[in-house]
């Protein structure tokens, strides 16, 4: 099966309006800055859009809220981005804020076929309302289900043609999970090398996951909140 197409723009050409899709990336860490680039251009609609987070104003999934590409969030933190306020104040944004454990597990869940987890997070919160409750040897716990998305695209720091991914130091965050979880895994990588290169005892996302990967390009790596040290 050939997995390597051109571009960021071949590798989402079948996403269309109202599809779910998750996006790898914690904050500006690791995000697929290529595809989401693409999608821009492309100027899908409706999106229902699963990410750790919703970027800032100017830069990752905040560029497709601006263009107001994006019906719904669900995410565990948006406390960096005006515009994703603006939207979810003004009843122009639905969003579905859920516990980051919840997030990961509900990713995890898909990518092993599980249908639904049970767990402590949101017990006794606004996230529990509506939801299932269980209790298990005098503890209770919610039922959150798995993830159903379409799409799922992540970017990696190798990746080789038969689609097996090295990711690098934090911006493996949700990228691995995520690749585990979509009908449909994208992968954009910063070096694209032949079967064999990589070490197999250092692939974080087998090939068996991934049905499309591109060399991407021009990579900013923006950090989100740059702190240092202050030289004596």
């Amino acid at each position: 099966m050939k997995k390597v197409v051109l571009n960021a723009d071949e590798a989402i050409r079948d996403i269309n309006d109202r599809a779910v899709i998750m996006l790898g990336g914690f904050g500006l860490c690791g995000i697929p800055e290529n595809c989401i680039a693409a999608l821009v251009r492309k100027n899908v609609k409706d999106l229902t859009c699963i990410s750790n987070n919703a970027g800032v104003d100017d830069f990752g999934i905040g560029l497709m809220l601006q263009k107001k590409q994006v019906k719904k969030m669900i995410s565990s933190y948006v406390g960096e981005n005006a515009e994703f306020e603006r939207q979810l104040l003004s009843g122009e944004l639905e969003v579905e804020l859920i516990p980051q454990g919840t997030l990961a597990t509900r990713c995890l869940a898909a990518g092993y076929g599980m249908p639904a987890i049970y767990t402590p997070a949101g017990i006794g919160t606004e996230v529990a309302e509506g939801k299932e409750v269980r209790n298990f040897k005098g503890k209770d716990y919610l039922l959150e289900y798995a993830f159903n998305a379409d799409y799922a695209i992540v970017k990696a720091w190798k990746g080789d043609t038969n689609g097996n991914l090295i990711y690098r130091e934090t911006a493996r965050n949700f990228n691995p999970l995520m690749a585990m979880a979509g009908k449909i895994t994208i992968a954009e990588v910063e070096n694209l090398v032949s079967p064999g290169e990589l070490d197999p005892d250092f692939i974080h996302t087998p090939g068996i996951y991934v049905h499309r990967i591109f060399q991407g390009k021009n990579y900013e790596k923006r950090i989100e909140q740059r702190t240092v040290r202050k030289v004596k």
